[in-house]
């Protein structure tokens, strides 16, 4: 962390199919060794799974596999929805930083911005989708996604055990500053 300036935020250009910058940043976190396109299908993949699953298409006209373009792109607009919605569900709203005062180190409640929000819901979506059990990395993150979308799911999980620790040290609050 540079002591003379703030460093400038850099300007995720928008993803190509849906034109949003949250996902551009969901898929930038997903991405391993600088392969984006690999991302790119995992993350359109899952949404129109997603929106497979919630029965948002007519199974007997589309495949398994995509079928066309302006279809798939239609089910993944349903997805991206779903998805929106579980990233609210798993962002957290406070959080727990150590601080040190006289010789003490104390878990203090803190508010946490919006920005680290977003990154920490990604975050926590990714890893929990990591350590599920489905044999493709498109079904896990389907899955993970559908889960904190209901609410459930080892990232919600993840919330919620920050919300309680937070909660369980609201004694030192006073030693925000």
């Amino acid at each position: 962390m540079p002591r003379r300036r703030v460093v400038a935020k850099r300007e995720v250009l928008p993803d190509p199919v849906f034109s949003n910058e949250t996902l551009a940043k969901f898929i930038n976190h997903l991405m391993q060794d600088g392969k984006k396109s690999v991302a790119e299908k995992i993350v359109y993949g899952a949404l129109t799974l997603i929106a497979k699953r919630k029965g948002a298409a007519s199974s007997d006209k589309q495949d398994e596999e995509g079928g066309s373009g302006a279809a798939s792109v239609a089910l993944g607009r349903k997805g991206l929805v779903i998805l929106e919605q579980a990233f609210d569900n798993v962002k957290p709203m406070v959080e727990v930083k150590s601080r040190r005062v006289g010789g003490a180190t104390y878990q203090v409640p803190v508010e946490v911005p919006v920005g680290r929000r977003m990154a920490l819901a990604m975050r926590w979506l990714v890893d929990a989708a990591k350590k599920r059990g489905e044999k493709t990395m498109m079904s896990r993150l389907a899955g993970e996604i559908l889960d904190a979308f209901e609410g459930k799911g080892a990232a919600v999980k993840k919330r919620e055990e920050t919300h309680r620790m937070a909660k369980a040290n609201q004694a030192f609050a006073h030693f925000r500053w």
